[in-house]
C-alpha cells in the first residue's frame, strides 16, 4: 500500500504552507536543520525505534542535539528532520476516514515542531508537557 499521487502533493503542498505561516526564528532554524519529508520509515529505521507498522512514526530527529554539541566532539553528519506522510496522515484521520485541511496543517506543524524541538534537546515527556506529543 502506497499514498497515491493526489495524496503526495496535497500533503506537500500543505507542508509549503505550513513552512510559509511558521515564526521567521523557525523558518531560520530549517536553515540550520533541513527538512526531508518521505512517504514512511524504512524498514531497518522500524526495527531500530521498535516500531511495527510504518504508519506509527510521525516524524525524527536524525542528529546531535545542540545541547550535546561541543568543540571537542566532532559531529558526523548535520541535523535533519524528517516527516512521514503516511504517519502524519495516519494521526490525522477522523475515525470515518475523513482528513480535513485543518487537522492535516496542524499534525504536520506540530510535528515539525515537536522534532525541531528534540535539535534543542528537549526529550518526549519535556514535549509532552509542552502539548507537543
Amino acid at each position: 500500500m502506497g499514498l497515491s499521487k493526489i495524496w503526495r502533493k496535497r500533503f506537500d503542498r500543505m507542508v509549503e504552507r505550513v513552512l510559509q505561516e511558521l515564526p521567521p526564528s523557525v523558518q531560520k532554524l530549517l536553515e540550520e536543520v533541513p527538512l526531508h519529508v518521505e512517504d514512511h520509515p524504512s524498514r531497518k529505521l522500524m526495527r531500530q525505534m521498535g516500531v511495527e507498522r510504518r504508519d506509527e512514526l510521525c516524524g525524527l530527529f536524525t542528529g546531535v542535539p545542540m545541547t550535546e554539541q561541543s568543540i571537542s566532539t566532532p559531529i558526523e553528519l548535520p541535523p535533519f528532520v524528517t516527516i512521514y506522510r503516511e504517519g502524519i496522515l495516519a494521526a490525522t484521520r477522523e475515525i470515518h476516514g475523513r482528513i480535513t485541511p485543518r487537522t492535516l496543517r496542524e499534525q504536520i506543524r506540530v510535528t515539525l515542531l515537536h522534532e525541531l524541538a528534540h535539535y534543542h534537546g528537549l526529550n518526549e515527556e519535556e514535549l509532552e508537557e509542552l502539548g507537543y506529543e
